[in-house]
């Protein structure tokens, strides 16, 4: 039997076997991956196993490249491939790549046991950015939050309609405009402006009220 022929025939086993297995993906008809543990287990991790063309004849390729791979360190990686390797000494001529998975899911809590999760950049960095939004948004709500006495003023500032009356809070801009030490020619200008308009509002008025007058008349 040719290499081809074991390799089509531990295919097919392989598929048959784990069908329906989230575990394993078959990634190429010589290429695989399979996951030891559960997606929320801390100690799980993946397996990358590649045929030559050669195999089982000559070794398989493991790797534990995979990115979800990434918060194990790399001495407990080194650990797990290198008792893999001897597994694949043991097994050689043979198909073995389910031998290799199960012996993995056995043998996982030993594999795993100096195992700590290492921090990486892209951790820190999804880290922070939950932080920094949550304090922004706490800060916020916080500014947002008036006081009891910032109520009563806003209330006693309304008409009869519950709305503010024109002009309300250019007190509140012009102090705005100079403690931010604006230049005087900006707030000059601003002064002149809102002046202008004030006066034209009510000289309006007051045009209002002597149309009113003389249509009641």
């Amino acid at each position: 039997m040719t290499a081809n022929e074991d390799q089509e025939m531990e295919l097919e086993a392989l598929r048959s076997i784990y069908e329906g297995d989230d575990c394993f993906k078959e990634i190429s008809p010589v290429s695989f991956q399979f996951r030891i543990g559960d997606l929320e287990d801390t100690k799980a991790f993946i397996l990358d196993v590649t045929w030559p063309e050669m195999y089982p004849e000559t070794a398989p390729q493991i790797s534990l490249n995979a990115f979800f791979n990434n918060r194990i360190s790399a001495e407990t990686k080194q650990l797990i491939l290198s008792k893999l390797e001897e597994q694949v000494e043991a097994n050689l001529g043979t198909a073995m790549s389910y031998t290799l998975f199960e012996w993995a899911k056995e043998n996982q809590e030993a594999l795993m046991e100096n195992h700590k999760p290492v921090v990486t950049a892209v951790t820190l960095t999804s880290s922070s950015e939950v932080m920094t939004s949550s304090s922004t948004a706490k800060k916020k709500e916080k500014k947002e939050q008036l006081t009891k006495a910032q109520k009563r003023r806003m209330i006693s500032r309304t008409d009869n309609k519950g709305e503010l009356p024109r002009g309300w809070n250019w007190v509140d801009v012009i102090k705005h405009v100079s403690e931010n030490h604006l230049n005087d020619n900006v707030y000059k200008h601003f002064l002149i402006h809102t002046t202008i308009e004030n006066i034209l509002f009510y000289f309006l008025n007051v045009i209002y009220l002597f149309i009113y007058l003389f249509a009641v008349e």
